[in-house]
């Protein structure tokens, strides 16, 4: 104990001049400012954006998998499978995107064919276990996509039950992530790391708590919901506040899954941290709430020695106002209206909201560059409409007159 001490002393000397001289020679590299949009918000924009990214992603090369489907990223394609129906209905536009049609039926198909078709990634290129990583992932991932759109529905589809068993039988009976699910490690923050396994069994959580009731009161998963259940509450503390916040909206929608007081504190956490201008810090909330050497450094630097972003950014602060939301919090709330005040000022012209990677820093212009945005912007589209339905206002009434 006492080396493991003086080592940890020793790093952060050693991390502190490191800091120092990171910040002397990245001073002139940080975010730029982009040009905003004058408009209340522009949920057009915000479509067109979200739309055209998904074009991209499917046509990306990388992002390629067996029998001709693509893989479903926690980046960019369930963002975007939450967020593009709720813009489409405000917006008033009839029918599925064509976006979400081609993500609909790549993920049935994989359902269909989930015997047949191969793992995301393989031992062979990325090292051990990643098969059956890339297998928990997806099978959470795609009964999150099928039920969140059959939900309003009330009515599960035979595809829909399909996914909810693949991903029911690869939930963990025993060890550390008993009640989780095996999840992608890739060292990159906040969807595929270390802590990441928690934010993955928080998704099932909503994938089981938007489920039609007749489905989450069958005998056949009681058993399921107890382990998961039971991962999601003695795991909390060990949690960052990003993973606590989709806890929280985890728990809006499976009454009990955390108690009063768990919720209270991961409340009382957002406004304590909340920024001056209204907004959330990704790189400060991102890391495990603990004082390992690990977390003190990624909040400052990432990976590759480039220094973290210190301003508010898109995805933090439009989780957590969504999620303030659907946890009930009122619309006259303090926390959430700066929250949400905030979105609206820093839309960019193009209709999205900046974040960036936590991993390291990435070419704005290139398709990497663009996954945090992609996040950012979903989750900042759900919390400014799920507020202007509460308003009565429609979105398609605040797109700019030509």
């Amino acid at each position: 104990m006492f080396l493991r001490r003086l080592q940890e002393r020793v790093w952060l000397r050693f991390l502190g001049g490191a800091l120092a001289l990171s910040a002397l020679s990245l001073s002139g590299c940080s975010h730029a400012p982009e040009h905003r949009s004058k408009a209340p918000w522009n949920p057009k924009a915000a479509a067109a954006y979200l739309d055209a990214r998904e074009v991209t992603w499917m046509a990306w090369p990388s992002a390629a998998r067996d029998h001709g489907t693509f893989c479903v990223s926690c980046h960019t394609v369930l963002p975007y499978t939450l967020s593009r129906p709720v813009l489409r209905t405000s917006l008033a536009q009839p029918g599925l995107s064509d976006e979400e049609r081609k993500i609909i039926e790549d993920v049935t198909h994989r359902v269909r064919f989930w015997n047949e078709v191969g793992p995301y990634y393989t031992d062979e290129n990325y090292g051990n276990g990643k098969p059956a990583e890339s297998r928990g992932t997806e099978a959470v991932l795609n009964a999150l996509v099928l039920v969140s759109y059959e939900s309003p529905t009330g009515k599960l589809s035979d595809d829909a039950r399909a996914a909810l068993h693949n991903m029911w039988a690869l939930q963990q009976t025993e060890g550390a992530g008993r009640g989780a699910w095996p999840w992608l490690r890739f060292g990159m923050e906040p969807f595929e790391a270390d802590d990441s396994q928690y934010y993955g069994a928080a998704l099932a959580a909503i994938t089981t708590g938007i489920a039609p009731e007749s489905y989450r009161t069958s005998p056949d998963i009681q058993t399921n919901i107890k382990l998961l259940t039971d991962y999601l509450h003695q795991n909390l503390s060990e949690q960052s506040l990003m993973n606590r916040v989709v806890a929280l909206w985890a728990s809006s929608k499976m009454p009990g899954l955390l108690d009063a007081d768990q919720r209270r504190s991961i409340l009382d956490d957002i406004r304590g941290r909340q920024r001056s201008d209204g907004g959330w810090n990704l790189a400060s909330d991102a890391w495990p709430a603990d004082r390992s050497v690990h977390s003190f450094v990624r909040r400052r630097l990432r990976s590759d020695w480039s220094r973290q972003e210190s301003s508010s950014d898109g995805y933090a602060t439009g989780l957590i106002a969504f999620v303030l939301e659907d946890a009930g919090t009122p619309p006259t709330d303090e926390t959430l209206q700066k929250g949400l005040a905030w979105l609206v000022a820093n839309q960019n012209a193009d209709g999205s909201w900046t974040s960036l990677s936590l991993t390291k820093r990435r070419d704005p212009l290139s398709n990497a560059g663009n996954f945090m945005r992609d996040a950012a912007t979903a989750y900042a589209v759900l919390a400014l409409c799920e507020r202007d339905a509460h308003s009565g206002t429609t979105a398609a009434s605040l797109v700019p007159k030509k």
